[in-house]
């Protein structure tokens, strides 16, 4: 068993497998030690699958029979908390009284294992998809500090190699923000390209499910099996599905990258807007046209969101908040749930009707560029105790401050994908989103990959 074997990205070890140069038993054993070693310290696992060496056997027997099902094949992938699988208790990040989710496969869990894909368990979440924290996990680069959340457990095990990749959801940044707080990358497609099915729910207009991972190039290995139909998420769009594998390496040089000067630029730690500038200044040297423009109504983005977001939730949780359930969540959640009640019809229609000005503003921004480049995060990891931090000469709540560069793509529903740009002075990873048209993540992958492939941010791993 190769130690190295849990540190290698899907594109690197899918033609091994497929050669039978590197076993799935193998690579699934290094994973689980790497679990039994660190994540008594990480906590990035709430369970661990009990299956996960039975089926890498099987993948071993298949490939060794000719039967190859693609590059996932034998690959270790952990699973998000709120996605349920029909041999793996679901949670959604909750130990309040009350709840069960089903022993079913969720849409997303299925084609994994459609794919071949070894499933290792259950990544730990923020309660109920709230929060950018997820609690108690720790940054694998110092755990002293956040792996950001809701999908912090599998930012974590995927930068500390307790998992090849992993399944997030995104609501407001929910995949973008651990990919960045952690050094990984992380894709969230447009609204409706990959079916939410099985997935306890947290803002049914908002939701969106993709993967973490080591490259970019692993990201598109995983759409190209998670996008498509789903017959039981109605918003799943039913149209084809591109080889997202296939364009990278393309050059992108005819391409034009545009530069969102207000909100996304406004007040970000320096180290965080001197890294993606300079990775701005890195595509421009391959080819690209940098275009900067503004979006004014983005100044009432916060607002939209909440107005969305809150009552959405707490209709979720109407029922556990008329039996008092909700009297068990975790403070910060519980407060986001009640608050939503608050917000009046008239509010929740004028968030919506502000996405849709946001949508009609980028639709005649990206008639004229073909990807939008920010900065993740305004900020890198902070520590545990933290509730407020100055940023740019202002205080600034940490939740306020992680996914305000994140929501607005969830707000017009358009494809982003966060992956590394360098480290802070403290050596905190620093993270860069590529946003693009609603359903181009083809473009948005390409344009990231081309970048990624000129650095080597990629190969850096923390001490544990």
């Amino acid at each position: 068993m190769s130690a190295g074997l849990w540190s290698r990205s899907i594109e690197s070890l899918a033609p091994d497998l497929r050669s039978r140069r590197v076993s799935p038993v193998d690579l699934t054993e290094a994973v689980l030690e790497r679990i039994r070693q660190h994540d008594g310290m990480l906590k990035s696992y709430v369970h661990v699958a009990d299956g996960a060496l039975e089926a890498a056997w099987e993948a071993e027997r298949e490939i060794r029979n000719g039967h190859w099902r693609g590059p996932l094949h034998g690959i270790p992938v952990g699973v998000k908390d709120n996605y349920t699988a029909r041999d793996m208790p679901t949670f959604a990040g909750t130990t309040a009284p009350g709840f069960s989710f089903p022993r079913k496969d969720s849409n997303a869990v299925a084609r994994l294992r459609a794919a071949g894909a070894v499933l290792t368990g259950k990544t730990r979440m923020h309660e109920f998809a709230w929060g950018t924290v997820t609690p108690p996990t720790c940054n694998p680069w110092d755990v002293n500090r956040v792996v950001g959340g809701s999908s912090g457990g599998s930012g974590a095990a995927v930068m500390a190699g307790l998992a090849v990749a992993a399944l997030g959801s995104d609501t407001g940044g929910s995949i973008r923000i651990p990919a960045s707080i952690c050094g990984t990358v992380g894709l969230k497609p447009t609204f409706g390209r990959v079916g939410r099915s099985g997935i306890v729910p947290h803002t049914w207009s908002l939701d969106t499910a993709g993967p973490l991972t080591r490259t970019v190039a692993d990201a598109a290995l995983i759409l190209n099996v998670l996008a498509g139909a789903d017959p039981g998420d109605p918003s799943c769009a039913n149209r084809p599905v591109p080889d997202y594998a296939a364009s990278l390496g393309q050059p992108v040089r005819h391409l034009s990258v545009g530069v969102c000067r207000n909100h996304f630029f406004d007040r970000n730690q320096d180290d965080v807007s001197n890294a993606v500038e300079r990775a701005v200044s890195d595509l421009a040297s391959q080819g690209m046209t940098v275009r900067e423009f503004r979006i004014p109504a983005l100044e009432y983005g916060l607002g939209a969101i909440f107005a969305v977001e809150l009552p959405s939730s707490t209709a979720y949780h109407d029922v556990s908040l008329r039996n008092g359930r909700t009297g068990h969540f975790e403070p910060d959640v519980r407060t986001l749930v009640e608050v939503g009640r608050f917000v009046t019809g008239v509010d929740y229609l004028k968030g919506e009707q502000l996405r849709r000005v946001l949508m009609d503003d980028f639709r005649r921004v990206f008639s004229e560029v073909d990807v939008i480049v920010a900065p993740t995060t305004a900020l890198t990891a902070w520590r545990h105790d933290a509730t407020t931090l100055e940023i740019a000469g202002e205080q600034e709540s940490v939740l306020a401050a992680s996914w305000r560069l994140t929501y607005p793509f969830n707000l017009t529903g358009l494809p982003s994908i966060s992956l590394p740009c360098g480290f802070d002075r403290d050596g905190m990873p620093i993270g860069m989103q590529v946003a693009a048209k609603p359903f181009d993540e083809l473009t948005a992958l390409r344009v990231a990959h081309a970048y990624e492939r000129t650095h080597d941010w990629v190969s850096e791993r923390p001490t544990l």
